[in-house]
């Protein structure tokens, strides 16, 4: 039984040897395993080991439990006060030691494999996030910059969205892996070197990425605004060609359209501001673009420019001649309107004057002498008019109209129209001044025929008186119809000068006479037979003369056709100059409206007396008189030293046919006798006139009745 019982227990102790010895093998099995160094090349290697190892770890786990077996076999066979049991506590606790280290093996093979999986990982996304910036990298890197404005601006959208995204998904991607790498280099990693340098790459390659976006935004938006100055350029010119073609070249037909198509030229001036403040933008974009390109990209921005400025400047010029051009036309309708105006209102003027109403006496005369002078008047109040028209049309040719032609065609009708209406208003003047000279002679005829014809039966008159008485009382009578009949000499004296219209009868006579001899004397001259037909014309020429000098019997004074053209006075008559003090005293029967006296230079050529300012004036402009007047003609004029003149010395008196009277002073008596003796000589050779063609038709015939009876003293 004691064997038995030895037996037992040497085969516990044994079999407990046996189960610490295999326990021992296993574990030192698994020792030989954590102490491999191997983390694998990758991720998935080391994942696989991590996996492995894990199994490893499951197993030791569970390796526990026969670890524990055994030392509860160890401390039963204690127990039991085996002999063996202290061979077997050491072999237990060699057992527990070897599964304390192998425990601690595992500990430290997971953590190198936790290790070199978190380093496989940073590997990976750094690795990732590397390949994703270089993606990045590539667009950011481009050099396309785009062929115009709208390709550049899709390009540069487009890259702001990839730079909005990438910044802020790269930004928190590297954010994240610098996060990661700083733990494992915080938690003492063993690789934290080589998780460093990983870092600073990243972050290198980071920034590389944000510097090449950046750097393709700046190269984006300079190209954008260079395109879009390109583009703004074509814009403008664009617009600026269009503006050029809808400048419309109609110029109207009347003031009012012009003046509609001026209000519309105005507003597309005032249309054409915004035009102006693009091409001054695009001039102030060239500056700036100019100071950042050379070469060649320099020069087409300029040539750009340049022709913006130069299609806006032609732009503006056609706008200016557009204006200029409107207003000169409408300068032109005004002209025009102002001419018509003027012609209308001297054709009506004129046709006034050319009225065939005739007068009946002398207050008829001096009534249309007075609605002629409201004419004048009214000739004078539109002088302002016609000047006004007149300048206004010079202005226009001075401007070099494009109407000129036509302009200078309206200048000479209104200047010719205006210069035939006061020819014409001249000319109904003096016809009017002879009427009513006409008139004023018949009416002092009648007046002194009347006279005679009632002092006729006193002269008739046989009685003589029968006492003394009567006869004293007789001749008292007779001697108050003596001084009766003195009195009345100055207006019979009157009555015999000749009026103005025989004077004018009788130089045109003359005039024709002289014409007459000259071409009397020319035929004489001719070579050819006197049936040649020059001289058959010059033959007509003169008989016709000869019969326009013939009377009309019963032709009526009322229209009569003075000459217009300025005497010349003879060179072979009397010729006397100097300087005289002239007074006006009597005009044509009435007493003048200027009687002061006057200085002026006076010259006797002929029977024509020449009033001027001085001496020079009479040299060197002949032909023009004193204060505009015409010359005096001396024939039949009288001239005598003013004996009943007392106010001044050396006064002589010139009374000329027409009943005008002129009181001239002398510097001394020697010179007053002078001028009398000369210009008495001169009024010698004047002819009487025919009475008869001075007179209306109801006095003529009463003129030419004989005189029953003449004075007798």
């Amino acid at each position: 039984q004691t064997g038995n019982i030895n037996y037992c227990i040497q085969k516990r102790h044994n079999s407990t040897c046996y189960d610490a010895n295999e326990a021992e093998s296993w574990m030192s099995e698994q020792e030989l395993y954590m102490m491999v160094e191997d983390r694998g090349k990758d991720e998935i290697s080391a994942q696989n080991l991590m996996k492995k190892h894990e199994c490893l770890e499951h197993a030791v786990d569970d390796y526990a439990n026969t670890i524990r077996q055994l030392g509860e076999t160890a401390r039963a066979l204690a127990a039991e006060d085996n002999p063996l049991s202290d061979q077997i506590g050491v072999k237990q606790s060699q057992v527990d030691k070897l599964y304390a280290g192998l425990k601690d093996l595992a500990g430290e093979r997971r953590a190198k494999l936790d290790e070199a999986l978190q380093l496989f990982m940073l590997n990976r996304e750094v690795d990732d996030l590397e390949q994703w910036i270089a993606e990045r990298e590539v667009v950011a890197g481009s050099h396309e910059l785009g062929q115009d404005y709208d390709h550049v601006t899709l390009l540069w959208e487009r890259f702001k969205e990839f730079a909005r995204d990438t910044e802020a998904t790269g930004a928190e991607r590297v954010q994240a892996v610098n996060g990661i790498a700083d733990g494992l280099i915080a938690q003492g990693h063993s690789d934290s070197a080589t998780i460093a340098e990983w870092k600073d790459g990243l972050i290198e390659a980071w920034q590389d990425l944000l510097e090449l976006i950046s750097t393709r935004t700046q190269m984006l938006e300079a190209s954008r605004e260079l395109h879009k100055f390109f583009h703004d350029c074509k814009d403008v010119l664009g617009r600026i060609y269009e503006k050029q073609h809808a400048m419309s070249d109609e110029l109207g037909r009347d003031a009012g359209s012009v003046s509609a198509l001026q209000r519309k030229h105005q507003n597309f001036i005032q249309d054409l501001q915004t035009l102006q403040s693009q091409v001054q933008a695009i001039s102030d974009e060239s500056s700036k673009l100019q100071a950042s390109y050379a070469g060649d990209k320099a020069k087409e921005i300029t040539n750009r420019e340049s022709e913006v400025v130069s299609a806006w400047a032609a732009l503006q010029a056609m706008c200016d001649a557009r204006r200029a051009k409107l207003a000169d036309t409408g300068d032109l309708f005004k002209f025009f309107n102002m001419v018509r105006t003027l012609i209308l209102w001297m054709d009506d003027v004129i046709r006034q004057m050319n009225t065939t109403e005739k007068p009946r006496d002398v207050s008829g005369v001096e009534l249309l002498m007075n609605n002629h002078q409201s004419l004048k008047a009214e000739i004078d109040t539109r002088e302002d008019n016609f000047t006004s028209c007149i300048t206004l049309g010079k202005e226009l040719l001075s401007r070099n109209h494009y109407a000129s032609n036509e302009i200078k065609e309206k200048l000479l009708s209104l200047n010719n129209q205006r210069n035939s209406l006061l020819h014409r208003w001249e000319e109904r003047w003096e016809n009017l001044q002879l009427i009513l000279e006409v008139y004023q002679f018949a009416r002092d005829a009648a007046v002194a025929e009347a006279w005679l014809i009632a002092q006729e039966p006193y002269l008739m008159s046989t009685e003589l008186g029968h006492t003394i008485d009567e006869v004293e009382n007789l001749i008292k009578k007779h001697e108050s119809f003596e001084k009766s009949a003195t009195a009345q000499e100055e207006r019979f004296s009157a009555l015999e000068r000749l009026t103005t219209f025989e004077l004018k009868e009788l130089k045109r006579r003359e005039e024709e006479e002289e014409e007459r001899k000259r071409q009397e004397e020319l035929a004489k001259k001719q070579v050819t037979p006197p049936s040649s037909p020059q001289q058959v014309a010059v033959a007509e020429r003169t008989d016709g003369v000869d019969g326009e000098s013939a009377p009309q019997n019963g032709a009526g004074p009322s229209e009569p056709e003075p000459r217009k053209e300025r005497p010349s006075p003879s060179g072979t008559e009397s010729h006397i100059e100097g300087i005289l003090v002239r007074k006006h005293v009597w005009e044509a029967l009435k007493k003048a409206s200027n009687r002061s006296w006057h200085e002026m230079y006076v010259v006797a050529r002929g029977h024509l007396l020449l009033a001027y300012k001085d001496a020079k004036a009479a040299k060197s402009t002949p032909e023009t008189y004193y204060k505009g007047e015409s010359p005096i003609d001396l024939r039949g004029a009288t001239v005598d030293v003013a004996t009943d003149y007392t106010k001044k010395k050396h006064v002589f008196k010139i009374k000329l046919s027409n009943g005008s009277e002129y009181l001239m002073q002398a510097k001394d008596d020697e010179d007053m006798r002078n001028w009398v003796s000369a210009l008495s000589s001169a009024t010698e050779g004047a002819g009487p006139a025919s009475r008869a063609q001075t007179l209306p038709a109801g006095v003529q015939d009463k003129a030419s009745e004989p005189k029953k009876r003449g004075f007798s003293h």
